[in-house]
């Protein structure tokens, strides 16, 4: 049985049921009823034949509803032979109105149907644009994309496919599992010739290009749909949307993989302009007092060597702290950084510091103004020792050599609060943000290098802060706070 006649069936009999009903309910009052009010009556099963089955049930109906109208209410009675010509006449006018009902009917009927269809499809072309709109990486893209249509055309699967070098691959899959058998039919081997097009191939397998600016995207493989022109039009225009949205985010991950791969590269030149200078400067000092020492015949005398010796040692500090700033840096950037809190005065954590920088500050340059009932602080004692050797650092580096350096301190609270004052040129305000920045060098100020990042990065780790700010009379002020130890705040 064809399709459109299984779709009239259901009108064409619920017509003929409607015939034999009124038909009998008219007979009761036959004589009171005329003879075009009888044909009026008959319109109704016209009407509802061509409503549910459309004009092939209408002209069921137009044919039942003539005999039953000839045969019961056409004198002679119960007999399909015609009396007076003026029944011919009603007889034909019947037929002419009713199939000219049943076209209206039924023209009227497809109009509303066409129209819900088109509603439909707008409302899943929306819902499938505000899905697509979506920003996406390309492998969530793909999969909303084969969702979206296995679930729209009710297919048993659907497959989205992108060129892999010279062939098509699998990018996502919906619906149920594929079999080996339709994997080869979509991944033929090397060799086999395969096409970005439309149509339906091997396996009853329907296939959509997906193409923008007629330049090729992928491929929409389904099975198991059944689709009519109407559902081949809408999966044509599914798929440039999808083609579209998959293109967009390759664009946008090619986009933000440039960026990146920029970043890096200004992140590169940063790092050997900041870094290459920090370590040409002592090594070239390290070469040229180990030639001079290495000279034969070079007249030195005891003090000229000491000073040679004590300038190599020196220059070896330096390198030494920025290899360990650069480690300091690769923790920080790979996020294995943790804290050991352990309480310890702050007294004790500026002498370690100094220690450490060796003769690069000495003890008479700083000054240190901390009250003797400062509480213990609870932090990491390495790294808050290379938070105040960086500070001191910088602030020898920058300052006049037989200026101060100043290390002072107050508690507020459950803080404390550091300040290591320079008698340098200053940092303008709208340049105080960039010298905590990797690699930045400040014109004004020359500042640069990785001390004051991985400063600001150990203080931070701490769950504290630091700034910089003028110092009072000319210079900068690094403040820095550390928390004060549990124990110590519970004395006091």
């Amino acid at each position: 049985m064809s399709t459109s006649i299984r779709n009239s069936l259901p009108g064409a009999v619920v017509a003929l049921v409607s015939i034999a009903v009124l038909s009998g309910a008219m007979l009761l009052v036959r004589s009171h009823l005329s003879v075009a009010t009888t044909a009026l009556v008959l319109v109704v099963p016209v009407v509802l034949g061509c409503a549910m089955g459309g004009f092939p049930a209408g002209i069921v109906a137009v044919v039942g509803g003539f005999f039953a109208y000839d045969f019961f209410f056409i004198p002679p009675y119960y007999t399909l032979s015609v009396g007076a010509a003026q029944n011919w006449v009603a007889l034909l006018v019947y037929v002419i109105v009713m199939v000219t009902v049943a076209r209206m009917v039924s023209f009227l009927s497809q109009a509303r149907g066409e129209a819900r269809r088109r509603e439909d499809e707008t409302r899943r072309l929306y819902v499938v644009s505000d899905r697509l709109i979506t920003e996406k990486s390309v492998a969530d893209l793909l999969e909303l994309v084969a969702q979206t249509i296995q679930q729209t055309f009710t297919a048993r699967w659907v497959a989205v496919l992108l060129p892999s070098g010279s062939r098509l691959s699998v990018a996502a899959t919906a619906g149920e599992e594929l079999t080996a058998e339709e994997r080869a039919l979509l991944a033929p081997p090397p060799g086999r010739p395969q096409s970005l097009g439309t149509g339906t191939g091997a396996g009853g397998l329907v296939s959509v290009a997906l193409t923008t600016n007629n330049r090729p995207v992928g491929l929409l493989v389904m099975a198991g749909a059944t689709l009519d022109p109407h559902d081949r039009q809408l999966l044509g225009t599914f798929a440039n949307q999808a083609a579209l949205s998959i293109e967009r985010s390759q664009l946008r991950d090619q986009a933000l993989r440039a960026e990146v791969l920029e970043e890096a590269d200004r992140w590169r030149q940063a790092l050997m302009g900041a870094v290459s200078h920090d370590l040409r400067t002592p090594l070239a000092s390290i070469k040229a007092s180990v030639s001079t020492l290495r000279r034969s015949g070079a007249a030195l005398d005891e003090s000229d060597e000491e000073e040679l010796l004590e300038l190599i040692e020196n220059q070896s500090d330096n390198l030494a702290r920025l290899v360990t700033n650069l480690l300091d840096m690769t923790r920080i950037e790979s996020g294995s950084l943790t804290l050991r809190r352990e309480p310890i005065s702050v007294d004790e954590l500026a002498d370690d510091a100094l220690e450490s920088l060796g003769s690069t500050v000495g003890e008479g340059r700083v000054r240190r103004e901390l009250p003797y009932d400062l509480p213990l602080v609870e932090v990491d004692h390495v790294l808050m020792v290379q938070v105040f050797a960086n500070l001191l650092d910088n602030a020898a580096r920058h300052s006049p050599e037989d200026a101060p350096i100043v290390v002072s301190a107050r508690a507020e609270g459950d803080i404390v609060r550091v300040s290591v004052t320079d008698c340098g040129p200053g940092i303008a305000p709208d340049e105080r943000e960039q010298i905590f920045q990797k690699f930045n060098r400040v014109s004004g100020s020359g500042r640069a290098g990785l001390g004051l990042t991985i400063a600001r990065a150990f203080v931070e780790a701490h769950g504290q802060h630091i700034e910089v700010t003028d110092a009072p009379s000319e210079g900068a002020r690094f403040t820095f706070t550390m928390p004060v130890a549990s124990l110590a705040a519970e004395l006091a």
